[in-house]
């Protein structure tokens, strides 16, 4: 997503930009279905170390940067803001929660307050930080005033999302991407 704006202004740019998860994608599947193997690959985005791992939350991940590259692009701070609390926001809180997560949530003793309250920050920061950014690109124009109340209201709405006992149901990486989109779509229209 940071490589972006950097693109041309053509239609065609968005399609271009998406052949970078669609690799990764493709990558996914092949490891994920076993057909070859990269135990290093399987160790590095997997939790218990099998290639199946691979076929849920990290082809989500890949699959939602691909979705927002060819639907929201550049000019769209939905799809910045879906991204940036899906690696900011929900990345921070799992590292963070692991690390410093003693005190679990009374609703869902699978999240901590701690990785809560790193994913709200963190994905405000992320957020301000990439609508900026793309913004200082001239790729989007932002009222910023009412732009930083609407991300402090995106970021709190999947912040609560993510922290809900549904994982078993939706992934997070389905889940938080599809509220953070929801609500942006209403508040930025």
């Amino acid at each position: 997503m940071s490589a972006w704006p950097f693109f041309s202004s053509s239609a065609e740019a968005r399609y271009f930009a998406a052949v970078v998860p669609l690799v990764n994608c493709i990558r996914l599947v092949i490891y994920g279905f076993s057909f070859f193997k990269d135990e290093g690959l399987i160790k590095s985005l997997t939790r218990e170390g099998k290639p199946e791992e691979l076929l849920r939350g990290p082809l989500y991940y890949v699959l939602v940067l691909m979705f927002c590259a060819l639907v929201f692009w550049r000019d769209s701070p939905v799809g910045i803001l879906v991204l940036a609390m899906m690696s900011g926001g929900d990345g921070f809180a799992d590292i963070v929660g692991r690390r410093f997560g003693s005190s679990k949530l009374p609703y869902n003793k699978h999240k901590s307050w701690m990785g809560s309250i790193s994913m709200f920050i963190f994905g405000f920061i992320s957020s301000i930080g990439m609508l900026y950014y793309f913004s200082a690109f001239g790729c989007i124009n932002l009222d910023w005033g009412n732009a930083v109340a609407m991300v402090a209201l995106v970021s709190l709405v999947a912040t609560l999302v993510e922290s809900l006992p549904i994982s078993d149901v939706v992934d997070d990486n389905i889940s938080v991407p599809l509220s953070t989109m929801l609500v942006a779509m209403l508040a930025f229209g």
